[in-house]
C-alpha cells in the first residue's frame, strides 16, 4: 500500500469518526466527547498507520524499523496525555460553554450547521496535525539503524511532549490548590507565561524535522513534496495558537489579562516583563524590545488594552474557556 493510499484511508478514517461525532452529539445535545473523540482519533491513526506501513512487502515490519517504533509510541504519549487531560478537564469542568450557543442551551435556537462546524474543524486538526506521523509510518525506506539525526529530533520531541505534560499538572494542581498569587508563575511556568503552547508547537516542529529520514525520494526529503506537506502539522499548530482569537495566546492575553492588573498589577506587570510569552528561558527582561516583539513572538496585540466600555461579566463571557482553563491544548 502507498504512501498516498494510507494518507487517503486516513482523511477517510478521520472523517468518519467526526462525523459520527457530530450525529450522536447533536441527537443527545451534548457536547461531552467532542474532546474525546479528538484523542481517540489522533489514537485510532497512529494504530492504523503503523499496521498499514508494515503490511508493504518493501517495507521493514514495525519491530524491525525503529523510526516507526519511536514516532507510534512517543505519539501515542503525547496524544494519549492529551486525551486523559481533556476527558478530566470536561469532567472539572461540567460541560463546555464553547457550546452553548449552537446546542441551542439557555434558550437559544440550535444551530447545527455551526456545530457540524466544530466537527470538521477537529476532524482537520486532527488530520493535519497526523501528518509527519503518518509519513514515517508509512515509509517503505529501509533504514534499520538510528542516526545521530534521528536521535537529537527524537530527544527534541520526547522534550516538548514532557514540556507540556509537566506544564498541564503543574497548572492544574495550582488551580486545584486555589489559584495561590492570583496567577500561575510555579515549576515551567515560571519561565514562560504559556509553557503549554511552547511544549505542544516545539513537539510538532521536531516531529516533522524528525521524518526527514524517512523519505522515500532517492535525492532526499528536501525534494518530497510529501514530507514537505507535513511542515503543516507545526504551521497549523501555531496558526491556531498564536493567531486565533477563540483560544491560545489571542484568548489568554489581551483583555483577558484584567483579572490581573485589577488583582495585582505591579506583581504581574514584572512577571509579564520578565517572562518570556513562549518559548521557556531565564533572562527575558533583558531581551531588547524589538526582539520581543519578532523572534519571542510577544506581539503588540497580546498587550492589555484597557477598555471602559467593558465589564467584568463581557470579558468572562467572550472568554470562557480562558476564565477556566487548566492548562494545554489547541481546543481550550
Amino acid at each position: 500500500m502507498s504512501q498516498g493510499v494510507i494518507y487517503g484511508i486516513s482523511a477517510v478514517i478521520t472523517v468518519g469518526i467526526q462525523l459520527a461525532g457530530f450525529i450522536a452529539a447533536y441527537a443527545l445535545r451534548t457536547e461531552t466527547f467532542y474532546d474525546i473523540l479528538g484523542g481517540l482519533n489522533y489514537l485510532t491513526l497512529a494504530i492504523y498507520a503503523a499496521i498499514a506501513g508494515a503490511a508493504n512487502d518493501e517495507s521493514l515490519k514495525w519491530m524491525d524499523d525503529p523510526r516507526k517504533i519511536i514516532v507510534t509510541i512517543l505519539f501515542g504519549c503525547s496524544r494519549g496525555w492529551l486525551l486523559i487531560f481533556l476527558a478530566w478537564r470536561a469532567h472539572e469542568r461540567k460541560g463546555d460553554s464553547r457550546f452553548d450557543e449552537v446546542l441551542g442551551k439557555g434558550g437559544n435556537p440550535p444551530q447545527p450547521l455551526n456545530f457540524f462546524v466544530f466537527w470538521m474543524v477537529q476532524a482537520m486538526w486532527v488530520y493535519l496535525i497526523s501528518m509527519p506521523m503518518i509519513f514515517v509510518s508509512s515509509s517503505d525506506v529501509r533504514k534499520p539503524e538510528f542516526s545521530a539525526f534521528d536521535i537529537v529530533w527524537a530527544i527534541l520531541f520526547i522534550l516538548g511532549v514532557l514540556i507540556e505534560i509537566v506544564a498541564d499538572i503543574q497548572k492544574a494542581l495550582w488551580v486545584k490548590n486555589g489559584r495561590k498569587g492570583d496567577f500561575c508563575d510555579i515549576g515551567v511556568w515560571a519561565y514562560s507565561r504559556h509553557p503549554n503552547y511552547f511544549g505542544e508547537i516545539f513537539q510538532w516542529w521536531c516531529l516533522w524535522i524528525f521524518s526527514y529520514s524517512s523519505s522515500e525520494n532517492f535525492n532526499g526529503g528536501y525534494v518530497d513534496p510529501l514530507w514537505w506537506a507535513g511542515i503543516i502539522s507545526p504551521l497549523f499548530t501555531m496558526q491556531i495558537l498564536l493567531n486565533m482569537k477563540p483560544t491560545g495566546l489571542c484568548n489568554a492575553e489581551g483583555i483577558s489579562l484584567k483579572r490581573y492588573y485589577d488583582k495585582c498589577p505591579e506583581r504581574y506587570a514584572h512577571y509579564r516583563e520578565s517572562t518570556s510569552i513562549l518559548i521557556p528561558m531565564i533572562g527575558y527582561k533583558y531581551v531588547p524590545k524589538f526582539l520581543k516583539r519578532t523572534i519571542f513572538f510577544d506581539f503588540e496585540k497580546y498587550e492589555y488594552r484597557p477598555r471602559s466600555d467593558q465589564s467584568d461579566e463581557s470579558i468572562k463571557k467572550d472568554n470562557p474557556s480562558e476564565i477556566r482553563d487548566y492548562g494545554s491544548s489547541l481546543v481550550a
